[in-house]
């Protein structure tokens, strides 16, 4: 009998997201596949017998570049266990008749919901107040900083799904919001009751907070250096929850300690985590961990939605979320 196709989920070991198992992942594949998950160093190369799957679903991590597709001589498809797929030369797999997949929609909700998180933390304080408290102090030091919501206006970099998302909840506390989205369809600003300017310079003058939320390309990757940042109002906000590399930290940490930015927000950061106590230290700065899109509600639907597009890719059927 010819060997069953196999799939291999490959993880970092740091990253407690999935199981040796793949618990979620085996009722929609044990029938037409062997699973076998590979926990790896970060950016450790894959083994051999990782190369030799007919299907490979990845976590944040693992680097598949050209070099490495070009040994996937069994490969069906590549599943990237998240949105973003910068990790995958995308060309590379294209050429060799590999489709990418990402799974895009798990965790709009979770993103959305901890975009919010940061930039209601910035603008009611919530951290520097909670260490005035503890320090037994009452003078709400920090009391200029807190403004009145609907007479801010909250600038949107990218209106995808998260972005939209982010919009209306935004909308909800009062913010004036606005975007820029050179990709986004026509009419969408109709369809969603926002403004739309024609160019990121506009935007960042325009807003007192900058939500991110675009993926990670070659035309999005530093887009927010020193002068991006410099054109921002004096006190503005900065909140990250999408790619860390498509903010400079370095100029971000020098608006920081030099007050242009009032305080940033940051899911992501470049070159992640936080590598020094200087950079820990950085005034004004809301730091998480790269966690926006946790809830075990979420995983469940991505490693789920992974699994399904495995299951088709190796049945011959049409698969989904193709980004080549």
């Amino acid at each position: 009998m010819p060997a069953r196709p196999s799939v291999v989920i490959i993880c970092p070991k740091e990253f407690k997201f999935t199981d040796q198992e793949a618990s979620v992942e085996r009722p929609h594949l044990a029938d037409v596949a062997d699973l076998t998950t590979v926990m790896l160093d970060f950016g450790a190369p894959l083994p051999a017998a990782a190369l030799d799957a007919h299907a490979h679903i990845l976590w944040h991590g693992p680097l598949m570049d050209a070099a490495v597709i070009a040994q996937l001589k069994n490969c069906r498809v590549i599943i990237r266990n998240g949105v973003g797929f910068d990790t995958v030369d995308t060309a590379a797999a294209a050429r060799a008749s590999i489709p990418v997949c990402n799974v895009p929609d798990y965790g709009t909700e979770e993103v959305a919901d901890h975009a919010i998180a940061l930039i209601l933390a910035l603008y009611r304080q919530l951290f520097p107040l909670d260490a005035e408290a503890k320090r037994l102090g009452w003078k709400i030091e920090v009391a200029p900083k807190m403004r009145r919501l609907r007479t801010q206006t909250l600038g949107l970099v990218g209106l995808g799904r998260i972005g939209i998302a982010t919009a209306l909840r935004a909308k909800a506390f009062g913010f004036r919001v606005v975007f820029f989205d050179p990709y986004a369809p026509a009419g969408t600003r109709k369809a969603v009751g926002l403004e739309q300017v024609g160019s990121l310079d506009e935007l960042l003058k325009l807003s007192d907070t900058i939500s991110i939320h675009c993926p990670l390309s070659a035309e999005t990757r530093g887009m927010f250096g020193a002068r991006e940042i410099g054109l921002m109002r004096p006190g503005a906000f900065l909140v990250n929850t999408a790619r860390g590399d498509i903010v400079q930290k370095a100029a971000a940490f020098a608006a920081l300690h030099s007050g242009h930015l009032g305080g940033a927000g940051l899911d992501v950061v470049e070159n992640e985590p936080l590598r020094t106590p200087e950079e820990a230290a950085t005034p004004n700065l809301i730091c998480t961990c790269h966690g926006a899109f946790c809830s075990p509600e979420g995983m469940i639907e991505m490693r789920t939605t992974s699994a399904r597009i495995a299951r088709a890719a190796l049945t011959g059927q049409p698969v989904w979320n193709r980004v080549n």
